[in-house]
């Protein structure tokens, strides 16, 4: 039995979200599976979910969204949970079967940063983990709020870090996590004419910034200098 885990706070993501995301995986899993969602809001997620409270975590009213409160999952006691654990978050696209994000070989796998790929750093859309193996990550976090923001800009740098000061900081296959807006979208002035495809070999496609898996879907890029022709085929994988 394997872990598939998300998070849900705040109002960004309705349970909408939660609900595709356990249907892609139960799609694409071959492999016996709980899938837990830690969140303050349970209201409209299906009955297949395991629902867990979100794990307390004091952080000052009003800074800006950081992804911090996904450190919690390095928590010595997650739930009652054990085991290895593949975390998702709620907007990637999965597209391909994904039994081989629990079959590889390695102790913490990431998301390499898809912007900054020369650095040390990983985008935390899709990671797996040892439940209750790390606490310390959490713990310094804690104890060192203030001094981690000034070192990094967010948690998947943080986590990166840490994880690359143990040696065993590893990344997914290129191919296996390929970025929609980068690897997706063809080259201007080619978007004009042709709509995204989904790259080779990708199993799960990530969202990360602008545009979101909705906004793809009706042709909205949500930038100016980007064109995006309406991408339908995300609906054939992005449902319950």
């Amino acid at each position: 039995m394997v872990n598939v885990i998300c998070m849900k706070w705040g109002d960004k993501f309705d349970a909408s979200y939660v609900n595709r995301l356990y249907g892609m995986v139960s799609r694409n899993l071959n492999l016996p599976f709980k899938f837990v969602c830690f969140t303050d809001d349970s209201s409209g997620i299906r009955d297949e979910v395991i629902i867990k409270p979100l794990p307390k975590l004091d952080l000052p009213p009003n800074i800006p969204e950081r992804g911090w409160r996904k450190l919690t999952l390095f928590s010595k006691d997650l739930g009652g949970l054990s085991g290895k654990a593949l975390f998702l978050d709620l907007d990637v696209v999965i597209v391909d079967n994904i039994d081989d994000f629990f079959k590889i070989d390695g102790e913490f796998l990431i998301v390499r940063d898809h912007k900054r790929r020369r650095r040390n750093e990983g985008n935390s859309s899709v990671f797996r983990f040892e439940i209750g193996k790390y606490p310390e990550i959490l713990d310094y976090f804690v104890k060192n709020f203030e001094k981690v923001r000034a070192e990094v800009r967010h948690e998947q740098a943080y986590l990166s870090k840490q994880m690359h000061k143990k040696g065993i900081l590893q990344f997914w296959p290129n191919e296996w996590t390929p970025s929609f807006k980068y690897h997706a979208i063809p080259k201007f002035p080619i978007s004009l004419f042709k709509e995204p495809t989904i790259p080779k070999g990708a199993k799960i496609i990530i969202f990360h910034g602008l545009p979101t898996p909705k906004d793809a879907i009706e042709g909205k890029s949500g930038k100016w200098y980007r064109f995006l022709k309406p991408t339908k085929w995300i609906k054939d994988y992005w449902r319950e």
